[in-house]
């Protein structure tokens, strides 16, 4: 008998040194989850001697990923290092890429001093500004779905919210919004993922993106200051010899970081609830499981499906020795679903104790900055689709982004119950 591809007893039957968890298709079909156990079982931390991107180490149990993300005096994410994802062409100007870096590319003290800067925007009391006007539009964009019909969940909720919400935070012109979605989407890719045909298209849109945020930057000097992100970047002293490449390399985490995350985990919750109807009866009943649906929801989904960092010096790491320069892929995917952190971790839990402890956000310095803001816009979506819906049921097969970072959908088709 002939064991199905991907499936347990394939992967089992694998040479440990041939698995290979960076492919792209990988995670385009969600065939992941047999190859991350086995690493998980047999050899957590795993070395592949040839990728696409290179060799490099694969962390996937949950205590090892966080003592690596914790341990930036030894596994930096300093751009000038090698990257903090494991495809050094998404932030560096190599084999076609161009240079991207921003603090999250950045050691202490230089990472503090660059996220202090926008860190007011998340601030608790802007959060609390931000409340009625992201309910507002998640109530239009949830009153206009068709109800009985299929329709596609990605582009009509979690777009839509996303982007007007990035919009909102950068001050963007609305009616440009769209343009907010497309530079996202090409800032994570790489040519022959459908989206961009050459390394120089993809450069000319990031050059058109940079171009459009400088306008609005010198616009901004010239104002009084303003609780909007680029308003924070242009009145500030420690950004004020920031170069084109700089700008540009903090746009692209702050429109990444603002919008693909968020839009992932809202169609992963769309797929969770429908995968599991009782869950969603459950929340439309108490409300007061939002506190614990929504981070199980984020958990579940892992919309970023690894850091990585690049090793300082030869380490030896659970016994394995790593050499200086070495590329270290923390796989927050696999740490999500280790059972030896959590409790039954395949499953969708929407009031599982301890729903927090989980590694989406990252951990240390590094966790993510927008991580309430998130966690707010999915408590308003899913608070205001239980007023409404009776059931999501996912209609089709997803299609997933073919990517090993970025861990969402393309496309969702969804049909809603009244």
């Amino acid at each position: 008998m002939t064991a199905t591809l991907h499936s347990k007893s394939y992967v089992d039957s694998l040479p440990l040194e041939d698995i290979d968890v960076s492919k792209t298709e990988l995670f385009e079909q969600e065939a992941l989850y047999p190859y991350f156990e086995r690493l998980r079982r047999e050899d957590p931390v795993h070395y592949c001697k040839d990728s696409l991107y290179g060799p490099y180490w694969s962390v996937t149990k949950y205590k090892d990923i966080i003592e690596i993300d914790t341990n930036h005096k030894v596994f930096s994410s300093d751009v000038s290092q090698g990257s903090f994802v494991l495809d050094d062409t998404t932030l560096n100007a190599v084999e076609g890429g161009i240079d991207l870096p921003n603090f999250l590319g950045m050691d202490p003290p230089k990472h503090d001093v660059h996220r202090m800067v926008v860190s007011p925007i998340v601030a608790p009391q802007n959060l609390m500004n931000y409340e009625k006007l992201i309910r507002e539009r998640t109530q239009g964009v949830l009153d206009d779905l068709p109800v009985g019909e299929t329709f596609d969940w990605v582009d009509e909720v979690s777009i839509k919210l996303t982007t007007m919400m990035l919009a909102t935070l950068l001050d963007f012109p609305f009616e440009d919004r769209t343009k907010l979605t497309r530079w996202s989407d090409i800032i994570t890719t790489r040519p022959g993922y459908g989206l961009v045909d050459t390394w120089e298209q993809r450069t000319t849109e990031l050059y058109e993106c940079l171009e459009y945020f400088k306008r609005i930057f010198h616009e901004r000097q010239n104002l009084p200051p303003k609780p909007d992100l680029i308003s924070m970047l242009a009145h500030s002293e420690d950004m004020s010899d920031m170069s084109d490449t700089d700008f540009l390399g903090l746009l692209a985490l702050l429109i990444v970081g603002g919008n693909d995350t968020t839009r992932s985990s809202m169609s992963g919750g769309a797929y969770a609830f429908s995968l599991n109807p009782e869950a969603f009866t459950r929340l439309k009943n108490d409300r007061k499981l939002l506190a614990t649906a929504i981070p199980e929801t984020v958990r579940w989904q892992t919309p970023i499906a690894h850091m990585r960092r690049t090793a300082l010096q030869d380490f030896e790491f659970k016994g394995k020795q790593i050499r200086k320069g070495d590329k270290v892929v923390m796989w927050y995917l696999s740490g999500n679903r280790d059972d030896e952190a959590i409790e039954r971790p395949m499953d969708f839990i929407i009031d599982r104790p301890k729903a927090r402890q989980h590694l989406s956000f990252g951990f240390g310095i590094h966790r993510c900055l927008g991580n309430r803001l998130a966690e707010m816009q999915l408590r308003i979506l899913w608070d205001e689709a239980c007023n409404r819906f009776s059931r999501i049921e996912v209609t089709g097969d997803p299609v997933r982004v073919p990517s090993n970072l970025v861990h969402g959908y393309l496309e969702l088709p969804v049909k809603l119950h009244a």
